[in-house]
Order: C-alpha cells, then sequence, then structure tokens
C-alpha cells in the first residue's frame, strides 16, 4: 500500500513539476505575444484582452526585409545538410570500431572521447576557415557543426552496435556483399532507432545553436534563427509583443520535433546498454 500511494505521489509530483518547468513558461510566451504593444509592457500573465497574434506574427516576418524568413532558410539548410552527412559518418566509423579490431583502434576511439571533453578552440579555428576560405560561410559553418558533433554520435552508434548480431555480417559476406554493400543494405537498415535519436539530438543542437553561427558566420546575410532572435531583441527591446512572438516562431519547430520523437530518442538512447 505504500509503495502504491508513493508511485502515485512520485507521478502527480513529476507532473506538477513539469507543468510549472515547461507549460507554464510557454503559456507565458504565448499570452505575451498574442497581445498589444502596450498590454505586453506590463509583462503580466494573464489572458490577453484581445488576441493579436496573427497580426504580430506578420509583423515580425516583415520585419527587416523578411530578415526571420532567410533565417528559417539557413538554419534549415544548415540542419539538414549537417545531420545528414554527420549521421551516415558516424553510422560508418560506429560499424568499423564496432566489427574491424585493429591495433588504431584504442587511438580513434581516445580522439573520440577527445572531442568529447576538448573544448572547441575558436581563435584558431577560424584561422583554419580564414585560410580554406571558409570563414563567414554557410558551408564552413556546416563542417564545424560536422566535426563538432561526429564525437557524441559516433559513440551512440558503436554501442548500439552491440545488438546488431554479426552473424548477419558473416551471411552477407558470403552471399558476396562487400563491404559498402553489406553496410548500406544490411546494417544501416537495423540502425534505424539511435539513426532517430541521432538525427532528434543533432537537429535540436544545430537549430538550436548559438554561439557557433555566431562565432562562425557573423553577417546579417548569413543569420540562422538565433542570431535573428538576438538582433531583433537589441532593436525592439520595448516591443516584447514582438520579441515574444519571435521566440514563439523559433521554440515551436524543435518543440514539435521533441513531442513526436520523443520514445525514439529514449529507445536509441538506452539500446547500445542491452547487450555486451
Amino acid at each position: 500500500m505504500r509503495n502504491t500511494a508513493w508511485r502515485w505521489g512520485g507521478g502527480i509530483a513529476a507532473i506538477v513539476a513539469s507543468i510549472f518547468v515547461f507549460i507554464v513558461p510557454f503559456a507565458f510566451i504565448l499570452f505575451i505575444a498574442g497581445k498589444s504593444q502596450q498590454e505586453a509592457s506590463l509583462l503580466q500573465f494573464t489572458w490577453p484582452s484581445e488576441w493579436q497574434l496573427w497580426e504580430n506574427i506578420v509583423t515580425v516576418f516583415q520585419a527587416r526585409d523578411f530578415q526571420l524568413v532567410r533565417a528559417f532558410v539557413n538554419s534549415t539548410v544548415l540542419t539538414v545538410l549537417s545531420v545528414g552527412i554527420v549521421t551516415v559518418l558516424a553510422a560508418m566509423v560506429g560499424f568499423v570500431l564496432q566489427r574491424r579490431r585493429s591495433r588504431l583502434n584504442p587511438l580513434i576511439n581516445a580522439l573520440v572521447l577527445a572531442g568529447l571533453i576538448i573544448p572547441p578552440a575558436v581563435v584558431p579555428t577560424i584561422w583554419v576557415m580564414q585560410a580554406l576560405g571558409l570563414f563567414k560561410t554557410l558551408p564552413g559553418l556546416i563542417a564545424i557543426q560536422i566535426a563538432f558533433g561526429l564525437p557524441f554520435c559516433i559513440l551512440l552508434f558503436r554501442a548500439f552496435m552491440n545488438t546488431v548480431p554479426r552473424e548477419l555480417d558473416e551471411a552477407a559476406i558470403i552471399d558476396g556483399a562487400g563491404p559498402l554493400r553489406l553496410f548500406f543494405t544490411v546494417i544501416l537498415p537495423l540502425l534505424r532507432p539511435v539513426m532517430v535519436t541521432v538525427v532528434v539530438v543533432q537537429s535540436l543542437a544545430v537549430f538550436n545553436d548559438f554561439t557557433y553561427a555566431l562565432y562562425f558566420l557573423p553577417g546579417d546575410e548569413n543569420a540562422t534563427v538565433q542570431l535573428a532572435l538576438f538582433n531583433f531583441s537589441s532593436q525592439n527591446l520595448s516591443q516584447w509583443n514582438l520579441l515574444f512572438t519571435n521566440i514563439l516562431l523559433i521554440t515551436i519547430p524543435p518543440l514539435l520535433m521533441y513531442i513526436f520523437f520523443n520514445r525514439q530518442i529514449v529507445s536509441g538512447m538506452t539500446s547500445g546498454a542491452v547487450k555486451g
């Protein structure tokens, strides 16, 4: 009886905490975004006397010659390309590290862990990008996101490879499959749970990233959504309704992705611990 009461009490406490931590701030953003400028300046957690959310959205999109639209396009291109490339590369490296034993494996594992532990060096990275002609370019920031996202994704794919039987590799090799065919036709389809996890986690990280875009992609013409929000907030600080509308528009895409793929994220993160 005591265990049942504890479970119910713990569950209710978790729900209440989640409401205060996640739902209440989002509702506050929504209410302020739906108010007029005068009413929003009070910053009160109240229902708008007259909803002006659509008018605020139109104003935000038209501000500064549709900069937010360009920022969404830049962030979408950056997220899709960097996440797609890092997913394929991490899956291939994780497969090789798990299936092919060699003397270089400890060194490669150490380098992967170093990528997680050692913080990125901004100034030397900028020097390298300037020498390659990639500084202040979207391809340069894509390369940065791939490099900084690879270590974590490699560890996830390598852990998940423990759940894929080696007998599948041997059967495919006996049937005449080469290394690339073995990976893309046999192994890669089985990595779907961890691939969903990597795609969602990396997409959220890249889409919400502010520091890398600020350091390596300065300039209004190349602004991502986070930089566009920063520039908008610095110029429209008195217009709280428009500022919160901007925040709302930027928050919705990653929030929907997390809600729809929450279970896949958890299963992909934990499945590597099931076996060996």
